[in-house]
């Protein structure tokens, strides 16, 4: 996911803190709810996030519910999140959505939630180790599969290509990892994948990139695991000098900065998912657990393969305003 904050969605932004890992954001009703749930996210500068909190907001305000959105200090804080879990925890919450930054490193922090009885839901990264009550998200390993088999029609049989990865210690990076290498292997047997290793960080995927493509000239594909790492392979193709279209790249996430990327000409394809409904979806789970209403234990949000020709009606259908 990108880094960077979308005009239109630069209000927003301003509403959410992510301070302290300790620190309380302000609740998204001035009025008495009559449920209080804690919303743990893990960013409110990168752009996806953005989307998954606007639609986080949204559902509460729309059940008349109050919810406190806090975060790390940092990216994958795993400390931070810790800390704001135990945090809300003692506050009593009615219940807690959760997007871990370590899909077992939150997991002591989260069965202590729910031993006290407060339901967990798991919003776009998996929680290992605990029953938590619901997990809303993309099927990572399906939308990875689609970008695997995007890269397989845009590929020679014995083409080479870059996969920059998002950190594997999280579900999340893991399964689209996985997923692509897998199917990739099945349709392309006999093409080149060099890795990148990242822990979500748009540098890191940058820098990998500059390094692959010195040592790979061959190269024609760039895969990203997250649209931070787009940016990044973008970045390292204008420092080697290439232009747009010059190495396909295909995205994940369908943040805007890099579906804006796709009208300049430099993104030719981006594994979308419905950011704003797993946000969402994802608190309106949590709101019917603290109520005792039965919800189900895996919601897939879904995803979109994004290309020119449906970029538009993607980006309408998803609260992206204009790019």
């Amino acid at each position: 996911m990108g880094t960077g904050a979308h005009p239109r969605l630069a209000n927003y932004l301003q509403r959410i803190s992510i301070a302290a890992a300790v620190a309380l954001a302000s609740s998204t009703a001035a009025f008495a709810a009559d449920l209080t749930v804690g919303y743990v996210t893990k960013s409110a500068t990168n752009q996806g996030w953005i989307l998954i909190n606007k639609g986080a907001a949204d559902a509460a305000k729309e059940a008349g519910v109050e919810l406190i959105t806090v975060g790390p200090s940092a990216a994958n804080d795993l400390g931070g999140q810790l800390a704001t879990i135990e945090n809300m925890i003692n506050r009593k919450v009615n219940a807690l959505a959760i997007a871990p930054a370590d899909s077992s490193g939150v997991t002591p922090a989260v069965k202590k939630a729910l031993e006290r009885k407060i339901p967990v839901v798991a919003i776009d990264t998996a929680i290992y180790g605990a029953d938590v009550t619901s997990f809303v998200a993309t099927d990572n390993l399906a939308a990875a599969k689609a970008q695997a088999k995007w890269v397989s029609e845009n590929i020679d049989d014995k083409g080479s290509l870059i996969l920059v990865n998002g950190s594997v210690a999280q579900s999340t990076g893991r399964d689209r990892r996985d997923g692509f290498v897998n199917t990739l292997k099945e349709l392309k047997p006999n093409a080149t994948v060099y890795e990148v290793q990242t822990k979500w960080d748009q540098t890191e995927a940058q820098n990998g990139v500059e390094a692959l493509l010195r040592a790979h000239p061959e190269v024609t594909v760039i895969a990203n695991a997250w649209d931070g790492g787009t940016m990044g392979s973008i970045a390292a193709l204008k420092a080697a000098r290439k232009k747009a279209g010059d190495i396909k790249v295909v995205g994940f996430d369908g943040a805007p900065d890099a579906l804006k990327q796709m009208k300049l000409g430099w993104v030719q394809a981006d594994i979308a998912q419905l950011l704003y409904l797993q946000g969402f979806k994802g608190v309106t789970a949590a709101i019917k657990a603290a109520r005792g209403e039965k919800i189900e234990e895996r919601i897939d949000t879904g995803h979109a393969v994004v290309v020119p020709e449906n970029l538009e009606k993607y980006v309408q259908d998803n609260h992206l305003g204009s790019l």
